[in-house]
């Protein structure tokens, strides 16, 4: 079977997601012809991604969230307006996905969270069915709780996450831990999407903090703790592009550009792993058996904060409140059972994917009215 990915890129997780899913579907004989990356003029290509990738990578101009003037949490004003005006360049990077579709031969097309996707099926309707795979769809599944933030930004995610997945064959949501299929909302539960590379690493109990943040303005945060905790070493990792591989600001704060090779060296040793919520470092933290401090940047990373909480992960905040992380270290006790959840990712992921794609399924339109629906 050939397959096409398109990836969201946005943040690390996507990125490993696609690795892994490449590496287990080329073990089962199939075929990834091309993955498609949306980019933008804030984010760049992780080296790690280039290195590990197999298929060929092209890249289109994709919607983009904007931070605040600080630098930490989305900007929904922002953002909106940004892309508004950039509309025209979206319906080419459109126009370009569905040429790519024909031109590989895609048999089925994966997308990793790609508004883009969802929005050239509803539009040039490709003939080659697709998957959406991604921890948001979970958002879509009847009985998924979610915390307690504004109804109209719950709405809006919502609203945003079945935009990317008009017209798809199902919804594979990665999940923290099992759940019952979703068949109305065509939303399949499955494990996480870990490297293959996590599960040869020996975790220790070392004593510095880990962490990462997808925007820089956190790292005010991180500055103010250590100058209260000089002594607390901590080496945190970034997407700043303008910033050196490694800035040491002095022997015990560091801060690292993305090198995912580094960066799970680096969360098997720590004492306790500190990140902005995204899915991934979380999973890989809670297989590793650190505990985790979450500071959401956005609403789809409060989903996932009060997710992993529940799923015993650790603590949010709206801060790098590292003193509370290292408190809550001391007691901490791992969840066994999401290590043997996520071992059964590639049987249970590749089964789902065959069983789909040899179906009979066809892609069917709902009406639009369905998407404005909470």
């Amino acid at each position: 079977m050939k397959f096409l990915f398109i990836v969201q890129g946005e943040g690390r997780g996507h990125f490993t997601q696609a690795i892994t899913l490449e590496d287990m579907l080329l073990r089962s004989g199939h075929e990834v012809v091309e993955v498609l990356v949306g980019k933008s003029s804030s984010r760049t290509l992780p080296g790690f991604f280039n290195r590990n990738i197999k298929a060929p990578v092209k890249r289109f101009i994709s919607p983009n969230f904007l931070p605040t003037q600080a630098n930490k949490r989305a900007s929904v004003t922002k953002s909106l307006a940004y892309n508004v005006a950039r509309v025209p360049e979206y319906l080419r990077s459109m126009h370009y996905i569905n040429q790519r579709i024909k031109d590989t031969g895609a048999e089925v097309v994966i997308n990793f969270y790609e508004l883009l996707t969802g929005l050239t099926y509803a539009l040039f309707r490709p003939s080659a069915p697709y998957v959406c795979i991604g921890h948001q769809y979970l958002f879509l599944h009847k009985e998924f709780e979610f915390p307690r933030k504004s109804t109209t930004q719950l709405a809006m995610l919502r609203f945003f996450t079945r935009l990317t997945s008009i017209g798809t064959m199902k919804r594979l949501a990665l999940s923290f831990r099992e759940m019952e299929e979703d068949v109305e909302n065509r939303v399949a539960v499955v494990p996480p999407l870990l490297r293959r590379e996590i599960t040869t690493l020996q975790p220790e109990d070392g004593n510095y903090v880990h962490g990462y943040m997808v925007n820089s303005g956190f790292a005010d945060s991180v500055h103010e703790f250590h100058e209260l905790y000089p002594d607390v070493p901590m080496h945190f990792f970034w997407d700043k592009s303008e910033a050196e591989e490694v800035t040491e600001v002095d022997e015990t704060l560091h801060f690292h550009q993305i090198d995912d090779v580094k960066f799970l060296s680096y969360m098997a040793g720590c004492r306790a792993y500190a990140s902005t919520a995204g899915f991934e470092s979380i999973c890989e933290a809670m297989y590793l058996g650190k505990p985790v401090l979450m500071v959401p940047a956005h609403i789809e990373q409060d989903c996932n904060a009060y997710d992993a909480k529940q799923a015993g992960a650790g603590i949010v905040s709206d801060s790098f409140e590292i003193e509370r992380l290292l408190r809550f270290s001391d007691g901490y006790v791992p969840n066994r059972n999401f290590m043997y959840w996520a071992r059964s990712s590639e049987r249970l992921i590749v089964n789902e994917l065959e069983t789909i794609t040899n179906s009979q399924s066809v892609i069917t339109w709902p009406s639009f009215t369905k998407y404005l629906s909470i």
